[in-house]
């Protein structure tokens, strides 16, 4: 079996203990490897450097199998350094250039810290995401954070809320939906995906006496999508999109902006939520959350969120080979 890829991310940060934990709980069915400089890893971690993937299926259920680079030095937990940041960088580089030449089935991305690499190496984009579409040649991409109870898109991200409905166009919206409905038909096996789509105002604008958002463009881009043949609800109060009745509706719920979308997935499951890109030619995966400085090192960071990234990885990898 082709392994599934993890880029180490910030060595300073969390990442690489716990794609240690997270190999721990997923190496008896999964094969992994790890991309950066060993000496990174959790002091007595058993790991075996190899030369090529195809060599991880046959060490990943005894040592984490690592495609080792030499960043120049080690890491110091919590204090980030610059001269580590182009290794940070080649090692996102590595993972995608493995998915897209077959060589791994998907790639799960620990947390980076984008001050370092902007102080180590002119990382010239906002994140991982634009990083990663840059790489694969894509036009747009589209964020999606899913866990068990819930998938939710935000359509705009991380803007100011102020800048939210100017930069919420029937483009962006049209895009966003298109991506979305593709990607759970290709990556989750959902053959007729059913989506509610949130209004930006509350309770939707009221028929228009709280904004005229939903009926100048969101409606609009709703019943253009519906003459496609797209099963699509909208647009809904988002006060009451969440709760468990609502959520047994929907595969996927289309947010406005970002709180729109992350307050309820964390709320339901904070330590579980995965962060997918939508729109790539490959599959990428991460878990939901940052670099983690002030408990980096301290041996008690939370994998849940790696090890969910990592299996829905193999899960989207299945419904694309199926």
């Amino acid at each position: 079996m082709k392994p599934i890829a993890i880029s180490c991310g910030e060595p300073a940060g969390i990442g690489p203990e716990i794609a240690v934990v997270a190999w721990h709980a997923v190496k008896a069915d999964l094969p992994l490897v790890w991309i950066g400089d060993p000496r990174h890893l959790p002091a007595g971690t058993p790991f075996d450097v190899i030369s090529d993937p195809s060599q991880a299926a046959a060490v990943s259920a005894q040592a984490l199998p690592v495609l080792a680079r030499d960043f120049g030095g080690r890491a110091h937990p919590g204090t980030p350094h610059a001269a580590h940041a182009q290794g940070v960088i080649a090692a996102i580089a590595t993972g995608v250039d493995l998915v897209q030449s077959g060589r791994a089935r998907a790639l799960c991305t620990a947390p980076i810290h984008k001050a370092a690499l902007i102080d180590g190496a002119d990382f010239a984009y906002p994140g991982h995401t634009e990083y990663l579409a840059a790489l694969c040649g894509a036009d747009r991409v589209v964020m999606m954070l899913a866990c068990d109870a819930l998938r939710v898109v935000p359509t705009t991200i991380h803007i100011p809320l102020a800048d939210v409905p100017r930069a919420l166009t029937a483009s962006l919206l049209t895009d966003t939906i298109l991506i979305t409905h593709a990607a759970l038909r290709r990556d989750f096996g959902i053959a007729t995906p059913r989506i509610a789509v949130a209004g930006l105002n509350p309770h939707a604008g009221e028929d228009g006496k709280m904004g005229l958002e939903e009926i100048e463009m969101i409606t609009p881009v709703l019943n253009a999508l519906r003459i496609q043949g797209m099963d699509i609800r909208g647009p809904l109060s988002a006060d009451t999109m969440f709760h468990a009745g609502a959520r047994a509706t929907y595969d996927v719920a289309v947010c406005m902006y970002h709180d729109q979308a992350l307050i309820p997935i964390k709320t339901l499951d904070f330590s579980g939520g995965v962060n997918v890109t939508l729109g790539l030619p490959i599959i990428r995966t991460s878990p939901d959350h940052g670099t983690a400085f002030d408990i980096a090192g301290k041996g008690i960071a939370d994998a849940t969120s790696m090890i969910a990234a990592l299996r829905m990885a193999a899960q989207m990898a299945d419904a694309r080979d199926g």
